[in-house]
Order: C-alpha cells, then structure tokens, then sequence
C-alpha cells in the first residue's frame, strides 16, 4: 500500500512531463529551452518524490519505535503483573500456613480440654460406681444380717414353742 503511493507520484510526474514534452515537440521551440524547464519540473518532482520516500521512511521508523517501546511496556507490565502474582500466592501461602497452625494449636489445646474432661468425668464416674457398689454392699449386709437375725429369731421361737409343747 505504502509502495503503490510512492509509485503514484512519478507516473503522474511522468505523465506530466510527457504531456510537456509532447506539446514541445509540435512547437517551434528549441529543444535546449524545452528541456530546461522539464529538467527543472523533473528534478523538483524527483525531489518531492525523494521527500516523500524519506518521510514515508520516517514515518515507518517511528511506527517501528512506537511498537518496540509498546512492546518493552508491554513486557514490563507482564512482568510487573506476574511478579504482583507470586507476591499474592506467597503472601496467600503464608497466611494459609499461619491459619493451619493457629487451627492444629487450637485443635491440640480442644483435644488435651477434651481429654482432661474426659478424664475427669471418668474419675467421677469411677468414685460414684464405687460409693455406689459400697452402699450397695452395705445394705445387703445389713439386709443379710437382718434376714440371719429373723431367721435365728425364728428358729429360736420355733423351739420354745416346740419345747412348751413337748412338755
């Protein structure tokens, strides 16, 4: 595209100098004077033309400059980007690693509260079963020496009453 523009300009010199010269050549005039002013129109034409190419250099140069330095942007942003991220997954690392050993002490010191209370429901459990099982132990003996004491009050009655009899 860049290159059909520059094409324009000299075939359109072209074309003009041809429409000059064609003029001159059914005149009457001598062609050193005809030349002369072509030559002049040619060489500004050229010079326009050269101006152009070098404008049109220019101008792709500073497009080329632009996009390297969009580019070098470009990589600095990824960059700073990708390194925000790791800063964000390491911070995000170590706060999780902080959360897990605060949650592992917390679970430990609930653990050691659970057993201790186990423990010492236990041992209240333990102590009553055991005053339990003495109580028990208490009234069935006194329950067995109540029943020893009627039945030998019994028996002794029975014999008194056998003995009267028997007399």
């Amino acid at each position: 595209m860049v290159l059909e523009t520059a094409k324009k300009p000299q075939s359109t010199a072209k074309k003009q100098a041809d429409a000059v010269e064609a003029p001159e050549a059914t005149s009457a005039v001598p062609e050193d004077r005809a030349s002369h002013p072509l030559d002049e129109v040619m060489s500004q034409a050229e010079k326009a033309y050269a101006a152009y190419v070098d404008a049109e250099r220019q101008v792709a140069k500073a497009y080329r400059e632009n996009e390297t330095m969009v580019s070098k942007a470009y990589k600095r942003a990824e960059k700073q980007a990708y390194s925000a991220f790791e800063a964000e997954v390491t911070q995000a690392s170590q706060t999780r690693e902080e959360a897990l050993t605060r949650a592992l002490k917390s679970r430990e010191n609930a653990m050691k509260r659970a057993e201790e209370s186990f423990r010492t429901a236990k041992e209240a459990a333990d102590r009553l079963y055991d005053e339990a099982v003495e109580r028990a132990t208490n009234v069935r003996q006194e329950a067995l020496e109540k029943a020893w004491q009627m039945r030998d009050d019994t028996i002794s009655q029975a014999w008194k009453v056998y003995s009267k009899v028997i007399k």
